[in-house]
């Protein structure tokens, strides 16, 4: 089949040529649409549910709302995973569900559940479902800055929530545009319960007229003079002076009582969950643009920068919109190093061809070959819908040494063909033909073998499987896309392109410096081959010593260019004491030089997305460019100086990425690398064993901060109803809630219409006698026969501690302790926190924790990797067999793989880097490229002792052990110039991932180190035990004879 692939390439090359052309043309085209992103989305599939029940105390929100929706959403299809959040007021219900779901699929069965369990809910809850989005949707954040301080803070939040919003929402490719911070306008209508006593009138009359006197209406048409005229009537409240004169009742004599006879109407702020503040300066209203599942972020982000310039005009005069997270800067800088790594690796593998080959018509056919075969991996992967990316263009980047091994060998043999015979134009393509028919089959295997090498890769699920799929996919395409051109366009373009004079081999000054050094050394081992692999396995025993050393990790840090900043206090903190560590954090981070600019939110932005109560701090921190910062600062040395800086009362600090610790929160609930989640049927308890857990980790070393969740340290006035005093002045439990809800709490009875403007009506008591618990109890109460009662006399008022925001996963209540550590031996730290929180914590019957965060992923990753490692060896024993048709150079190549194994090790020992999942991919992806160099040594050997073989049948003998120690010795030493190649083509290909830095370079060169480890050691034993085990076995095999 190779064969003929081959004479039909070469017979038809003018069609394939055209074929190759057009290829080209449409696949430019078609590669410039494919998707840009810095990272592969790595987020559960998962639909949020937000059901906001105003002024409710978290504790009401979880037994009325959040249980019965997280019950009921546990039997939806496809469901793994259902977490339930109670906040003040709001309540959250994420349901994550089994890798490969259709979002929108999910989101529909989500909707028929939720219509079964809506009618169940209390009438006051308003259900949503969250946006389109995933957890890196949070690609833009801006901030609202009035520089000429001619406008409030509530027309700011107008400005977002009226105009801006509206515009960028249909911007293609945004979800949601949520608001954060800022304050909402409110009509408060304060009443004064003296005067409704007074005038005889009830709390609830109250609310009744206010929403009787708002609205419009219509009286049909009506014909005058031919014509048709449409009945309106105005009715809608507008302005303070609407609100004040609805008429409450009508007195003794006839004269109407008005609301501003027993209220006060003023303007101010609606309570607020969220806080926003910018470079420590104050204030501001910040929005944040949440991109739709699937999207193109980089044009999604261009798309808004657009729409921004464009409603700038529209932007009252000194107001600005200040960019403060852009992550198209990350993407930008991604791609760039990506694409500058391609370009090195390119002119490196280009310059070692030229060297070795010493003729450049032949190396062109590398040159040529190598970018054709990158495009159709680009194409194929464009259609297969992956975007551009970290690690999609990774998985070809670690792939071009290995692309050009077969036109490198294929080209070496044409070359080693026309130094043996006169070329003409007659014989040209059949030399060529036959050259090719020699080596392209065990070259299309060997390919293949790293090809099929990278699928267990694929076995890898959760975060790690979104990770690397990509570039185990690009990385398959890449190395069958060279395997098919190998056979197609390479004979081709060799016919074409090796013409002129070529130096033969050993004229070569390389190559004879190669065999210098070379010669004694395959002399010596062949003279005692039994010794040198004796001493071969004692080095693969050394080799692997650092296993034992290393540390554990899920995976290196990838450094995105911003910091995230997200410190945690304890629970119950005001909404002022919020906004004041809010601005001195911001202003102590703005005092680093490094730092460009400071963006800091308390509490929760306006979106489903960000389920943060008030007492979580999220600050993002965007770093002046590289080349501004100061002699040898570093992303670590910036965060240790901030840590130093920001030390407050109260306030545990947490340093992380972005995009990561969003993913992260999203899918585990943890934003540190380690978590810790208790389970328990009671919330004091759970936050008991919190606090111990938090004492016996504080102590470990590696610790760097710890901290356990408060689930009990809200506080509470707590009402209690005596029901039997109620019920002796004619009150029920609903009588009392509503003025509870409404007096004290204050509750939103309608809306003012303001031309596209809506603000809310909201009815209260006064402050000054709903302010302290002796005040409550004399909060008066109208009975239904017109007496008054004191809110004492039927119930009993006290302060209590509760929860502040409650937990739950698959119905099970839960407190998470955040860990964050020095170190990056992950595992080694949890194996230590476990043993010391087995000894001096004891659990009590029905509570359990649960190790979640990065920890989750390294086990799971781990459990897969046990069994793909062994998968990988199968895979490339069989395409070996397909190969070599024989048992014997299957078992010599793969006795060859842990000499590679050994020198991946050490290089991983010695760079200072953990097992990590990249580094473990690292090692799967050598041991197909290790089998590659062994099938080349095997090509050449078999090829001299055939050559060998026949010169003994020429000469009607039998084939002595000096035949088969010489054909070893030609078959190692004459055809050294294409192994090396071959080798230093891929090392060439690795190194400037490897060496040279960049975004996302962390995580690229993890997997690149133990590939060049592993080849450097592979190749100097690999050129010394596989001659050696040749000749020993084939001895053996002849003396049998």
């Amino acid at each position: 089949m190779i064969k003929k692939i081959i004479n039909w390439s070469i017979q038809y090359r003018f069609l394939l040529l055209i074929g190759t052309l057009l290829f080209i043309v449409l696949g430019i085209f078609y590669a410039k649409q494919t998707t840009v992103d810095a990272i592969p989305d790595l987020s559960d599939v998962q639909v949020i549910i937000q059901a906001d029940y105003p002024g409710q105390a978290p504790n009401v929100v979880e037994d009325q709302v959040t249980y019965p929706l997280t019950t009921a959403m546990l039997a939806v299809p496809g469901a793994e995973l259902v977490r339930g959040i109670s906040g003040f007021g709001v309540s959250y219900v994420y349901i994550i569900f089994k890798d490969g779901t259709d979002l929108y699929w999910a989101r529909s069965r989500v909707l028929e559940y939720l219509s079964q369990i809506s009618s169940k809910l209390p009438k006051q809850v308003q259900v949503s479902l969250g946006p389109d989005a995933t957890g890196v949707g949070w690609v833009y954040e801006y901030a609202l800055v009035d520089k000429s301080n001619q406008h409030d803070l509530w027309q700011l939040t107008s400005l977002q929530n009226w105009f801006l919003k509206f515009e960028l929402q249909k911007v293609p490719g945004v979800a949601e545009v949520a608001t954060i911070g800022g304050m909402v306008k409110q009509y408060q209508v304060v009443v004064d319960p003296d005067k409704l006593r007074a005038y005889g009138l009830t709390l609830a009359q109250v609310q009744t007229a206010i929403q009787a006197g708002n609205s419009d209406g219509g009286g049909s048409v009506v014909e005058m003079g031919d014509a048709e005229y449409m009945i309106r009537s105005s009715g809608f409240i507008r302005k303070l002076q609407d609100i004040q004169n609805i008429p409450l009742s009508s007195g003794r004599n006839g004269t109407p009582i008005l609301l501003k006879d027993v209220a006060r109407v003023q303007l101010g702020p609606q309570a607020r969950r969220g806080v926003a503040e910018l470079n420590g300066q104050g204030e501001v209203v910040g929005g944040v643009i949440v991109m739709r599942s699937n999207q193109n972020a980089m044009q999604t982000i261009e798309n808004v920068k657009a729409k921004l310039e464009q409603v700038k005009a529209g932007l009252p005069q000194g107001v600005e919109i200040i960019p403060t997270y852009d992550r198209s800067g990350l993407i930008e800088r991604a791609i760039a190093t990506l694409k500058d790594k391609l370009v090195e690796e390119f002119i490196l593998v280009s310059l070692i061809c030229v060297l070795f080959l010493f003729h450049l018509r032949s190396a062109l056919v590398i040159i040529i070959s190598l970018p054709i075969g990158i495009l159709m991996a680009l194409v194929i992967m464009r259609f297969q819908g992956i975007n551009a990316n970290i690690m999609s263009l990774g998985g070809i980047a670690i792939a071009v040494g290995a692309m050009v091994d077969a036109a490198v060998v294929m080209v070496e043999n044409v070359h080693k063909h026309f130094e043996k015979s006169e070329i003409t134009e007659h014989n040209r393509w059949d030399i060529i033909r036959e050259a090719c028919y020699e080596v392209a089959p065990p070259l299309f295997f060997s390919l293949l073998i790293i090809t099929f090498s990278f699928l267990p890769i694929f076995t890898l699920q959760g975060q790690e499987g979104k990770l690397f799929d990509p570039l185990a996919f690009t990385k398959t395409y890449s190395m069958a896309t060279a395997a098919f051109l190998s056979i197609s366009l390479v004979p081709v373009l060799m016919g074409w392109f090796i013409r002129g004079k070529i130096v033969p081999e050993h004229k070569n000054p390389i190559n004879k410096f190669l065999q210098a050094i070379y010669k004694p050394f395959i002399n010596h081992a062949l003279n005692k081959p039994k010794l040198i692999l004796v001493i071969a396995l004692i080095l693969v025993g050394i080799g692997l010593w650092p296993l034992t050393q290393l540390g554990k990790e899920f995976m290196p840090s990838l450094n995105e260019g911003d910091i995230l900043y997200m410190p945690t206090t304890l629970p119950g903190i005001s909404i002022n004491d919020a906004r004041t560590i809010l601005q001195r954090t911001d202003k102590l981070i703005t005092t680093v030089p490094e730092v460009k600019s400071v963006f800091g939110k308390a509490g929760r932005a306006e979106t489903a997305t960000d389920p943060a109560q008030l007492s979580m701090f999220e600050t993002i921190i965007q770093l002046r460019p590289q080349s501004e910062w100061r002699k040898g600062m570093t992303m670590d040395k910036i965060i240790a100086e901030l840590d130093s800086k920001v030390k407050l009362p109260g306030l545990s600090n947490a340093w992380v990425m972005p995009i990561r610790t969003r993913i992260d929160m999203l899918s585990t609930g943890i934003k540190t690398p380690i978590g810790i989640k208790i389970f328990g049927p009671d919330l004091s308890v759970v936050q008991k064993l919190g606090k111990q857990i938090e004492a016996v980790i504080k102590k470990l070393p590696g610790t760097s901060t710890v901290y356990a969740e408060r689930v009990s340290g809200g506080r509470y006035i707590t009402i209690n109803i005596n029901r039997v005093a109620a019920a002796r002045y004619g009150l029920n439990i609903a009588d009392v809630q509503t003025i509870i809800q409404s007096a004290i709490g204050g509750e939103n009875v309608s809306q003012t219409i303001e031309g596209r403007e809506r603000y809310p009506i909201n009815i209260r008591y006064p402050r000054e006698i709903r302010d302290s618990i002796n005040k409550l109890k004399w909060l008066p109460l109208v009975t239904p026969s017109g007496a008054t009662v004191p809110l004492g006399e039927i119930a009993q008022i006290q302060i209590d501690n509760g929860p502040d925001m409650i937990r739950s996963e698959n119905a099970k209540l839960d407190g998470l302790v955040y860990i964050d550590i020095n170190g990056s031996d992950l595992a080694g730290y949890v194996k230590t926190a476990q043993q010391a929180i087995a000894s001096q914590v004891k659990l009590p019957a029905g509570y359990s924790i649960a190790w979640s965060g990065q920890y989750e992923y390294m086990e799971r990753a781990k459990e897969r990797l046990a069994y793909a490692a062994p998968i990988t060896l199968v895979i490339i024993a069989l395409l070996l067999y397909f190969c070599f048709g024989r048992l014997t150079e299957v078992l010599m190549i793969l006795f060859s793989l842990p000499f590679a194994l050994g020198g991946g090790i050490w290089i991983v020992y010695l760079l200072g880097y953990n097992l990590s999942v990249a580094v473990s991919v690292g090692f799967i992806a050598l041991a197909g490229v290790a089998a590659e160099t062994g099938v080349i040594m095997l090509i050449y050997l078999n090829h001299a002792l055939e050559e060998r073989r026949r010169i003994a049948q020429q000469e009607d003998r039998q084939l002595t052990n000096a035949d088969i120690k010489l054909a070893v010795m030609e078959g190692s030493l004459l055809r050294l110039r294409p192994k090396i190649m071959t080798v230093c083509a891929i090392i060439g290909g690795l190194l400037p991932i490897m060496l040279f830095g960049g975004t996302g370079s962390e995580v690229i060169s993890h997997i690149a180190a133990p590939m060049i480890g592993g080849m450097v050691s592979s190749t100097i034993l690999t050129l010394l035990v596989i001659p050696c085990v040749y000749l020993v076995w084939n001895q053996y095999q002849n003396a049998k004879k």
